[in-house]
């Protein structure tokens, strides 16, 4: 078992050529030895030509993330620890959360009408801010 499927606890085995992991400097003060060493990990997975099932790749698609393109490659950059392993892996879990996000199906929603007694509310409300508003407005002349 490697690392990605250890770590990718999901339903759905993702083999490890469909992610790209990339390591890349991280920013931020550290003196020299950050000037040297490229620590952070940047992982890109293109889930539309990807292993996944096309109803996950059509809701990963629909997940308002900004880390999903909308060509559907996920993006991930991690840098939150001082070593490539740590940050690898922290990149490998984020991409597992974004998918179990995918796997979840919505719930239908079932068409309601609101009661006859909250539409009367709503317009005894609406009556009453009108009412408050018109007092507010100038007083003419021959009202008074």
């Amino acid at each position: 078992m490697t690392d990605i499927q250890r770590i990718l606890d999901t339903t759905i085995n993702i083999p490890e050529n469909e992610i790209e992991l990339k390591a890349i400097r991280s920013g931020g003060p550290g003196g020299q030895h950050v000037n040297k060493v490229a620590t952070a990990i940047q992982l890109r997975f293109d889930s539309q030509n990807s292993s996944l099932p096309s109803e996950i790749k059509e809701r990963l698609l629909k997940l308002n993330d900004r880390r999903i393109s909308k060509d559907g490659i996920i993006t991930i950059t991690a840098r939150q620890f001082r070593n490539q392993e740590g940050n690898r892996l922290a990149a490998l879990a984020r991409l597992d959360k974004i998918i179990q996000k995918a796997l979840v199906q919505p719930k239908k929603r079932k068409i309601t009408r609101p009661t006859r007694t909250s539409v009367a509310k709503r317009l005894q409300i609406k009556t009453e801010r009108s009412e408050k508003k018109k007092l507010r407005g100038r007083i003419s002349p021959d009202e008074e």
